[in-house]
């Protein structure tokens, strides 16, 4: 019989870090400032806060907020603020941005609760394809923890890998 197949890889000291595996599973919801503002552009106190007062905010339970305002309207930092006092009893976390500002923060946390020893020392294949939305700014974070602990840092699948660097 021919040669057996082997899977070198699976028998390689190679670890995975495969990120979507740590995507911090929760609903995200972009709210738009906007829709409380007059015409979409002026902030009248009186009306702003009557708006927030009505608004369901338990819709928000557990989710992951992004504030934002999708017109050119100068929003005081205290209208923000406000908005964020009604959403704390409720909300997983919230930031002033947009839903990619929102990953990044949410990866952030992630990445500082992260052991990271067990990559110390050994090749480390940071897995490429992703079902989840995973930014760019994270992966260079990544790097920037595995580059000094690891021997090796590649990119990709382990059939097509993009070496990175080398110790």
């Amino acid at each position: 019989m021919a040669d057996a197949i082997v899977n070198r890889v699976a028998q390689s000291a190679l670890v995975q870090l495969d990120l979507e595996a740590y995507y911090p599973s929760g609903t995200r919801t972009l709210i738009d400032l906007s829709q409380w503002l007059e015409e979409g552009f002026i902030l009248r106190e009186k009306e702003f806060r009557a708006h927030l007062k009505t608004h369901d905010w338990s819709q928000y339970q557990d989710h992951f907020v992004a504030l934002h305002c999708s017109t050119d309207a100068i929003i005081p930092a205290w209208a923000t603020l406000l908005v964020t006092t009604h959403l704390t009893p409720y909300a997983q976390k919230i930031i002033q941005g947009d839903l990619s500002q929102l990953e990044n923060v949410l990866y952030a946390d992630w990445m500082a609760a992260f052991d990271w020893s067990p990559f110390e020392g050994k090749p480390v294949m940071i897995k490429g394809c992703a079902n989840k939305p995973i930014p760019e700014n994270v992966l260079v974070q990544v790097i920037q923890k595995l580059q000094p602990l690891a021997k090796s840092l590649f990119y990709g699948e382990a059939c097509s890998s993009v070496p990175l660097w080398k110790k």
